[in-house]
């Protein structure tokens, strides 16, 4: 068999611990290419503040070392604003409520907050921010979203219309946006980092349609699928496993980029694995899988996935042909974000 040469590693955001690129990722990316990596402040292995995220200069000096690996990869960050929020003021960066509290400010300083914010990430050198949160806040108790103010508002116009503003702000400055979590977990009961959400019944077709409609309109062009179960799409599978829920979110976004949510998650830990479940991702139609390295340490195993990726692609059990557009959208985004 002839191995059709493909730069799998296109398809990894990848999260590393320290302040400089280690070793290890910089061999990933020299042997496969790299589509991106996560920054962290706090590391979930030493249960401090002391993971990628020390101050703006250092951040600078991080994200130029990054833009000089081979394959140029993506910088991305979660910078939502309050309690998700990697670039904190006690670091000596702008400030950023949460969207519970941002949905309050006046228009002219929600205009003043983001445009601070988004230059900064600009001048550091980050690309990509995970953010919007478009969760509409249906369940105030959910401990994942409604209960630490990741949520706008319970009501879908104000999310909308903060979705708009955010992204008007955002294609300023040119920082990528992707809207997250598909298909809408603000209903949900349980921690999607701890265990699977089962939202079936807390989701609403508006929700689900404010991604379709939104999408396209996002700097970017990205959403963020979740760990969350609709057993009217697939009885046995997560979105970030499902062929039939991601064709469904294909269908209605073609060119989309779609990024999993942390494939390190105990949900998936317990059913799968972070290899198994990334595979699956990809066979299910995943562009980007999102791979922390926060959660737990697997840093040393990356290289056996990617390699588990090509060989996928070598026995036929990954379509080269769907891989080819995924590695697509990624370069795609990378030429506007470089721009």
């Amino acid at each position: 068999m002839i191995r059709t040469a493909m730069p799998v590693g296109e398809l990894f955001i990848l999260g590393f611990f320290g302040k400089t690129i280690p070793a290890w990722l910089r061999e990933f990316a020299a042997k496969y290419g790299l589509g991106g990596v996560i920054l962290f402040d706090y590391s979930c292995q030493t249960q401090k503040y002391d993971n990628n995220i020390e101050s703006p200069e250092q951040v600078q000096r991080l994200c130029e070392e990054i833009s000089r690996l081979p394959s140029r990869p993506m910088v991305f960050i979660d910078q939502e604003g309050g309690l998700v929020r990697r670039l904190k003021e006690s670091k000596g960066f702008k400030p950023l409520p949460s969207p519970k509290e941002f949905n309050h400010l006046a228009l002219s300083e929600k205009r003043e907050v983001l445009a601070a914010s988004f230059a900064e990430m600009r001048r550091l050198g980050i690309h990509y921010d995970f953010a919007p949160v478009i969760d509409v806040d249906y369940n105030p108790d959910n401990p994942n979203i409604g209960k630490i103010k990741r949520s706008w508002s319970a009501d879908i116009g104000e999310v909308e219309a903060n979705a708009l503003l955010v992204s008007e702000v955002a294609r300023a400055a040119g920082i990528g946006l992707c809207l997250k979590h598909f298909p809408g977990i603000g209903g949900a009961v349980v921690d999607s980092h701890q265990e699977f959400m089962d939202i079936s019944d807390s989701l609403r077709t508006e929700q689900e349609e404010l991604f379709y409609s939104l999408a396209p309109k996002m700097f970017g062009d990205a959403v963020l699928v979740s760990h969350a179960i609709v057993r009217q799409w697939d009885r046995d599978n997560p979105m970030t496993l499902s062929a039939a829920g991601l064709a469904r979110l294909r269908q209605r976004l073609p060119n989309t980029l779609l990024i999993t949510d942390d494939m390190q998650m105990q949900g998936l830990q317990k059913a799968l694995g972070t290899r198994q479940a990334s595979l699956q991702s990809l066979r299910a139609g995943i562009d980007m899988l999102c791979i922390g390295n926060n959660l737990f340490d697997q840093e040393r195993e990356m290289a056996a996935i990617a390699q588990s990726v090509e060989q996928s692609l070598d026995n036929g059990t990954l379509t080269g042909s769907a891989i080819k557009e995924s590695i697509a959208r990624v370069i795609r985004r990378k030429a506007l974000l470089a721009a």
